[in-house]
């Protein structure tokens, strides 16, 4: 059997870290376990995982403490699996550097696709390659040739449209604060105007979605982002 990758689980609660790392190993995962922030902040430098599943509610140290602390010295993927559903907690998480972030209680299909995602990205970004093409659902962009198709037909997008739908491709399949899209297409010091993000938005979908009421392509994160389905 060959291990896929190593997960270091920090989480405070036994039943959900015994249920996280049994279904981890059933998918051939390794899998490591901290009960507290101080023991993951020793065991990340020392056993290098591939990825950590942090809580943000642990006993000594909070989740987001952990994560900032993390995100000056490694690039590690970072997926915050938390009780907590308030959306300025996801939004402060993802701002700061997480990967992705999953509400208890999930799925394990649920689990087992982010992690997918967060893994293949993060070795995207590490072995210095890039798709020169993307493809989901009939939807298709040449990269190199700044082109986009759905079902062969030629979608005629304006520049801004087409970096936003480029931004989310190349990140398919993990959300995308409405900050984040702001400072990488407008630069850092852009208003924080979700504005002008919605109405590019809704032009998008309306050349690329049949029905941009139940979008096939874009999905909306409601008030933390956008994310783009996955290949």
């Amino acid at each position: 059997m060959t291990v896929k990758a190593k997960i270091l689980i920090v989480e405070d609660e036994e039943p959900i870290r015994n249920f996280i790392e049994t279904t981890l190993k059933a998918n051939e995962y390794g899998v490591i376990c901290a009960k507290n922030g101080q023991e993951a902040l020793s065991m990340i430098p020392s056993h290098c995982p591939d990825l950590v599943l942090l809580d943000l509610g642990l006993p000594d140290i909070d989740g987001i403490s952990i994560l900032k602390q993390l995100r000056t010295w490694t690039s590690t993927p970072v997926i915050v699996v938390s009780a907590r559903d308030d959306e300025t907690d996801k939004v402060e998480a993802l701002d700061i550097g997480a990967d992705d972030y999953i509400v208890k209680p999930f799925g394990t299909s649920e689990l087992m696709a982010r992690i997918r995602t967060a893994i293949r990205h993060s070795t995207s970004i590490h072995s210095g390659t890039t798709e020169n093409l993307f493809n989901v659902k009939g939807l298709k962009i040449d990269f190199q040739k700044r082109l986009v198709t759905i079902d062969g037909n030629e979608v005629h997008l304006t520049q801004i449209e087409y970096k936003i739908v480029s931004l989310l491709a190349r990140s398919a399949g993990r959300v995308l604060t409405y900050d984040n899209i702001i400072t990488e297409l407008w630069g850092p010091y852009a208003l924080k105007d979700n504005q002008i993000l919605r109405v590019n938005m809704a032009n998008i979908r309306r050349k690329l979605e049949k029905n941009p009421a139940a979008p096939e392509y874009i999905f909306t994160e409601v008030g933390i982002g956008y994310r783009m389905a996955e290949e």
